[in-house]
């Protein structure tokens, strides 16, 4: 449970850290790393959350 909080904390910290990339670059390519990551994190969010939820109701 632990590992996981921190993993997803790391990868929104990697995409803030594309994004800020981007602003200070210019270049596209961090935008779209940053989008790739940040989806990828919410995906793993809900998987996290839908799985608490799980425990809950059995």
């Amino acid at each position: 449970m632990l590992l996981f909080r921190w993993l997803i904390l790391l990868l929104l910290l990697a995409a803030v850290v594309s994004f800020s990339f981007f602003i200070a670059t210019g270049q596209p390519r961090f935008k779209r790393y940053g989008l790739k990551i940040l989806k990828w994190t919410l995906i793993a969010a809900f998987g996290f959350f839908a799985v608490l939820i799980m425990e809950r109701v059995a």
